[in-house]
């Protein structure tokens, strides 16, 4: 077991200097453990899935993770919920935020703020609205941006965002101002001209 623990430890440390193959190679070393140490160790190949952007599988990891911490109310299963509700917004799937919250383990964790700051997020992409995404961002910026592995994700999701709304504007035209596509976006001029180069 501490061999495992070990492992893990080496792994978050890789991860946390970006040597992401090395991060999966120690975990992959790692052999059987009791089950709070596998949760911790799916939840640790999760956030390593997701930061390849391989979102189906590190979705799968999570919900791993969530279960066996759940069955053993572990305060934990709040980040892998979290998480899972994360992929679901990567992976283009937003509206399936609000199902996933209804399930029977779920549904404890439902009205915490952390989960309304996840189901805010997934609301604006559902709907594709930048500005409903950069006021979640303030309303729960404790709770967003104290997550590295949120943070993180949250920058590629805005600039998703951004993309589809700036072709939205665009696609209509054959030529077009840039202060009036930065006006309809609601950036700056330089920021949008950046954008669409």
């Amino acid at each position: 077991m501490i061999f495992a623990e070990v492992h893990l430890l080496e792994s978050r440390v890789y991860r946390g200097i970006g040597n992401l193959s090395k991060s999966k190679v120690r975990l992959l070393q790692t052999l059987y453990c009791p089950p709070h140490l596998q949760a911790v160790l799916d939840l640790q190949s999760g956030v390593l899935h997701a930061e390849d952007k391989d979102y189906a599988t590190a979705y799968s990891y999570f919900y791993e993770t969530f279960e066996n911490m759940s069955s053993q109310d572990d305060p934990a299963a709040l980040n892998a919920l979290k998480y899972m509700l994360l992929c679901k917004v990567m992976l283009n799937m937003p509206e399936d935020v609000t199902s996933l919250l209804s399930i029977n383990l779920a549904v404890k964790y439902a009205q915490l703020r952390e989960i309304e700051s996840m189901r805010a997020i997934a609301l604006a992409h559902q709907n594709q609205n930048l500005s409903d995404f950069e006021k979640a961002l303030p309303d729960y910026k404790q709770k967003l941006s104290s997550d590295p592995t949120i943070r993180s994700h949250l920058a590629a999701l805005y600039d998703t965002l951004l993309q589809q709304n700036l072709l939205r504007i665009v696609e209509p035209y054959s030529v077009v101002e840039i202060g009036y596509v930065a006006k309809k976006v609601g950036q700056g001029r330089q920021d949008v001209e950046a954008k669409l180069s």
